[in-house]
């Protein structure tokens, strides 16, 4: 990529929307949801993917699921946006997060 390109892919990068939310991860095989909250809805997934791909998720239950069932058997669903990152307290998050673990009835990650 030239410096010019370059610059304009940074500067598109740093203009994108952030958009705050709460998601879950399912496994289809067994119908087993866990959710979580993220900041930026739109990397949450690769970062999650990447972790279970590797081995190295911090929670054993998807982990243990992924292992079992394989990549093809799991989904991510975006649960919730929260409107203007900036402006969304961690709290709010956190709150949100705790309505829907008990209306899924999913585990936390």
């Amino acid at each position: 990529m030239r410096g010019k390109d370059r610059r304009a892919a940074v500067a598109a990068y740093k203009e994108r929307k952030v958009v705050a939310g709460i998601y879950a991860v399912r496994c289809v095989a067994t119908g087993r949801r866990w959710i979580g909250r993220a900041s930026d809805l739109r990397t949450v997934q690769n970062r999650i993917w990447f972790g279970l791909r590797l081995g190295s998720d911090p929670h054993p239950t998807p982990q243990a699921a992924w292992h079992e069932h394989g990549a093809d058997s799991f989904v991510f669903e975006e649960i919730e946006q929260l409107e203007d990152e900036a402006l969304v307290p961690d709290l709010a998050l956190r709150d949100r997060l705790a309505h829907w673990r008990v209306a899924l009835q999913a585990e936390v990650i």
